[in-house]
C-alpha cells in the first residue's frame, strides 16, 4: 500500500461547497483506504495500490457523480509532498509574506506560468519552478491582486492547477 494525497481544485473557496466528512465517505466508498481529511480545503490523505495517475481518473469521476460537480483532483505520494516541502526555495516565515505551492499537472501550463517572471515585481512576489509544481512567495495582502496570483485564477487553468500555503502540506506529513 502507498500514502497518497488528493488535493481537490476549488472546493470551499469557490462556489462549491463540501463537507470534508461526506467527502471523506466518498473516497472510502470508492474502495481506498485509511481516509482522512485534513482542513477544510479540500486535502485527503488515504491508501491504495492503484497508480496516481488511476486514482486520478477514480476520485474525479467518483465525486463528480457524487456532489454533481466537476471535480478537479491532483493525486501525489506522500513523499511527493515531502520533496515539495523540503525543496521549498524561498523564507517560509518571512514576516508578512504567505508561502505558496502551485501544483501543475501539465508542461504548458508550468511554461506558460511561469514566463511570467519577468513581469514579477520581487519587492511583492517570486515563483520558482521545481518538480511538478511552482513555488510562490507573496507579500500579505496582494495574493489575489498580484500578477502571478491574477494568472492562476483564470479559468484555463482550472484543471491544470491548484494551490497549497506550505503550512497546509506540512500538516499533510503530520
Amino acid at each position: 500500500m502507498t500514502r497518497f494525497v488528493a488535493l481537490l481544485r476549488g472546493v470551499n473557496v469557490g462556489g462549491i461547497n463540501l463537507k470534508m466528512a461526506d467527502v471523506a465517505d466518498a473516497v472510502t466508498a470508492l474502495g481506498l483506504s485509511n481516509v482522512k481529511t485534513v482542513l477544510a480545503s479540500g486535502n485527503l490523505l488515504f491508501d491504495s495500490t492503484d497508480s496516481s495517475d488511476a486514482l486520478k481518473q477514480h476520485v474525479e469521476q467518483g465525486l463528480g457523480e457524487r456532489f454533481g460537480y466537476d471535480a478537479s483532483v491532483h493525486i501525489l505520494e506522500l513523499d511527493a509532498i515531502r520533496r515539495v516541502v523540503d525543496d521549498f526555495p524561498f523564507d517560509a516565515e518571512r514576516d508578512g509574506w504567505h508561502p505558496y505551492v502551485v501544483f501543475v499537472s501539465d508542461t504548458g501550463t508550468a511554461t506558460d506560468l511561469l514566463a511570467l517572471q519577468d513581469n514579477l515585481d520581487e519587492d511583492s512576489e517570486s515563483i520558482r519552478r521545481g518538480d511538478g509544481v511552482i513555488y510562490w512567495t507573496v507579500e500579505r495582502g496582494s495574493t489575489l491582486s498580484s500578477v502571478f496570483g491574477k494568472e492562476t485564477g483564470r479559468a484555463r487553468y482550472k484543471t491544470s492547477t491548484t494551490t497549497r500555503n506550505l503550512r497546509t502540506l506540512q500538516k499533510l506529513l503530520r
